[in-house]
């Protein structure tokens, strides 16, 4: 079995192991033969496009379906009944109950737990103040996920679970919603998150593990995997801009309207288009992100 590799010392401790994970529908493998480890007080992505077996390992990982072999490991132990006062749960979609406010919603779902954060905390880590006597059909999309997290976290849980929690999600939404992640890491708790937006694991991730067709195809920190994947930036001119037989001299490529020149020495590439009194308007210097390894090891596209 191979574990993800994770910066560690002495005192690094797993809080989750999976172990040669299988799941299986009716000839479909949706999970193949997987096995990972968390840290405790890291940021985990699970990464992936629509179908990547994602989902499926976490509902197994929270104890909701369960493996068709394989294991998942707490602190050594296997899961218990008791799972879901431990970890705190996000899903893609939760139904919130209408006619009630934020804060009764609060109210709600604190009696399923045997304990419970106070709410004024609740309130203040997840920026609810400003809603709390809202009905739910009311919210905004950053507001309804801001209250979903709280409700993850109501139990106080040590793991939580963010099932692509800024899907739908504007981008100054997401952004305030990356911040409270950040602040709940700062807690020390353990996240394991699920997205296909790569620049949300760029942001969050201390480790990932990339997903396809039920397989783990690569693992590590985000700066590790686009080191050992890529050497060379990008930079992009307009195609007007540069002369054809500087192009063809230096077998430049033509993508959409513009010449894309791949290099490692930045600094070369535009000495040369001064020294050939190219214009550098609109001149793009671009370094290889996680979508682009993603299309390097699958050959298509996180998003399709």
């Amino acid at each position: 079995m191979k574990l993800v590799q994770v910066p560690s010392d002495e005192s690094t401790q797993y809080v989750i192991e999976v172990k040669d994970l299988v799941k299986s529908y009716k000839g479909v493998q949706a999970v193949d033969d997987i096995s990972f480890a968390i840290s405790k007080g890291h940021c985990f992505g699970l990464l992936g496009p629509n179908g990547a077996g994602k989902t499926t390992t976490i509902e197994i990982m929270e104890g909701i379906i369960k493996a068709t072999s394989g294991q998942v490991l707490y602190s050594g132990k296997s899961i218990g009944k008791d799972i879901s006062q431990q970890i705190g749960i996000q899903f893609q979609s939760t139904a919130l109950q209408d006619f009630l406010t934020v804060k009764e919603t609060l109210n709600l779902f604190s009696s399923f737990y045997d304990n419970t954060l106070p709410h004024e905390e609740l309130i203040e880590l997840c920026d609810l103040k400003d809603f709390l006597d809202r009905d739910n059909r009311l919210l905004s999309g950053g507001q309804r996920q801001r209250l979903l997290l709280a409700l993850a976290l109501i139990n106080d849980p040590e793991i939580i679970f963010l099932d692509e929690p800024t899907t739908g999600l504007d981008p100054q939404a997401r952004r305030n919603f990356w911040q409270l992640i950040k602040n709940i890491k700062a807690q020390n708790k353990t996240v394991i998150l699920t997205t296909h937006y790569m620049d949300e694991a760029e942001q969050l991730c201390d480790n990932v593990v990339i997903m396809d067709r039920g397989k783990i195809i690569e693992s590590g920190t985000p700066n590790q995997l686009l080191a050992k994947h890529f050497k060379n930036v990008y930079i992009y001119l307009p195609k007007e801009q540069v002369p054809q037989e500087l192009i063809d001299k230096n077998q430049w490529c033509i993508e959409n309207g513009r010449v894309e020149i791949t290099t490692q020495k930045v600094e070369e590439i535009i000495s040369l288009l001064i020294a050939e009194q190219v214009s550098l308007d609109g001149l793009q210097v671009k370094s290889p992100n996680l979508d682009d390894l993603f299309l390097k090891l699958t050959g298509h596209s996180l998003r399709e």
